[in-house]
This record gives structure tokens, C-alpha cells and sequence, in this order.
């Protein structure tokens, strides 16, 4: 089985040396797309630093969104199955085999944070959000999910690439959820676990977001 992971990564010097090696002594991972999407701070220069055979580096010279550089990253596989994974260390590698373990040619995997018990979360509201979201994407595709907007979502590449793929930014997460949904996929959620960062630790995404994510969900499902 060919499984591939795509690092979209924008600033995140801190962390992004750790997560390429959680990533790479995962023996399932057979190649790593890690797209640098116009990082100003030092992560240019520890991507340069990179020599493994199986990491592949794709430079972004301006910001362009979570969304653009997953697009990007899915042009440079050709086949199997590959997984996002942010660079700030909030979703374990080692999670890799039990999602693997659900992975068919015509069905995707979710990690859920909220099949997990355990879990922390670092803002209430962020947390509300996405019950919110979820639920609202459950009543508008008549599905049920628990986490629609994780970022543990393990698709066989060709099902990605029929999507046609349009979002830049967050929203690609609520895309990706829509489209599978409206195109019949089924989507299999495994129990993941979960370590959230706070804003001073870097964590990027916002209310608007949520918005924007909603306003996906409702433009696929009236649309396409």
C-alpha cells in the first residue's frame, strides 16, 4: 500500500523539524510532500537542511493558504493513499497504522478528536465550533460524523483528485467533507488522539474561518 504525507507548512520554525521526524520513522510512510507556503521565518532554511530520499520540498514564495498547498502537494502524487498533516504538532504520526488499517480503495478515513474522551481542548469556543459546524454539515448531508473539520483525513488519491479541488485557504477542510458527501463516499471516523495549542503557541485558525467553512458546506451542497 502506498501512503504518502502532505506537511503544509507556513512559519512554523518551532515545530516543523519535530513533525518531519515523528513523520519520517513512521515505517508505513513511503514519501513526504512538505510545501513551504511562503514561510518568512526560519523554516526555509530547516527545510533546505533536509536530506532524506523520500521528502520532497515544494516552495510557495507567497502565502497562499492551507488549500493551495494541499493542491500543490496532491499534484505530486500519483497514486495510493496519502494523509494531511499540520506541522505544529497537534496530531500524532504514530496514529498512521490504526488509520491505515480502515483504508480501501473507495472509502476514506477520518481521525476523530471527539471519539477520543481523553482529549484536551485548548479554547472552548474553537471546540464549540467545530460540534457546530459538524452538525450542521451532518443535518445539510444527511450523514452523521463527529469531527468534519479534522485534519486526519486519509483518502485514496485518486478520490481526492476527482473532487476538483477549489479552496486556498482553511475552508478546504469543509470542501473536502461536502464533496465526499455529495459525491457518496463513505467516510469510516477512527478515535485519534489529540494535543491543541493555544494562539501564543502559534495555532492560525480563527472564527472567520468557521464562517467561511459553513459557507463551503452550504455552497457545495446547493451547488456542484
Amino acid at each position: 500500500m502506498k501512503f504518502t504525507v502532505i506537511i503544509p507548512v507556513f512559519n512554523e520554525a518551532k515545530t516543523v523539524g519535530k513533525i518531519i521526524e515523528q513523520v519520517s520513522v513512521q515505517k508505513c510512510v513511503d514519501k513526504i510532500i512538505i510545501v513551504n507556503d511562503g514561510s518568512t521565518d526560519d523554516t526555509p532554511k530547516i527545510l533546505k537542511s533536509i536530506k532524506d530520499s523520500k521528502i520532497k520540498v515544494v516552495t510557495q514564495l507567497k502565502n497562499m493558504g492551507k488549500g493551495a498547498a494541499i493542491k500543490v502537494g496532491l499534484k505530486e502524487i500519483d497514486g495510493g493513499y496519502f494523509i494531511i498533516q499540520d506541522a505544529d504538532l497537534e496530531y500524532d504520526p504514530a496514529q498512521y497504522p490504526s488509520l491505515l488499517s480502515f483504508a480501501k480503495p473507495n472509502v476514506v478515513v477520518y481521525g476523530s478528536r471527539l471519539l477520543e474522551d481523553n482529549n484536551e481542548h485548548a479554547y472552548f469556543a474553537t471546540y464549540f465550533g467545530n460540534v457546530l459546524l459538524t452538525k450542521m454539515f451532518n443535518i445539510l448531508y444527511g450523514v452523521y460524523l463527529t469531527d468534519a473539520y479534522t485534519c486526519y483525513k486519509l483518502l485514496p488519491v485518486g478520490v481526492a483528485k476527482s473532487l476538483a479541488l477549489s479552496s486556498n485557504g482553511f475552508e478546504i477542510e469543509a470542501e473536502i467533507t461536502a464533496k465526499l458527501a455529495k459525491s457518496g463516499v463513505k467516510i469510516v471516523e477512527v478515535p485519534i488522539n489529540f494535543n491543541p495549542r493555544s494562539y501564543e503557541e502559534g495555532k492560525k485558525i480563527k472564527a472567520k474561518d468557521a464562517l467561511i467553512g459553513l459557507w463551503t458546506f452550504l455552497k457545495v451542497r446547493l451547488s456542484w
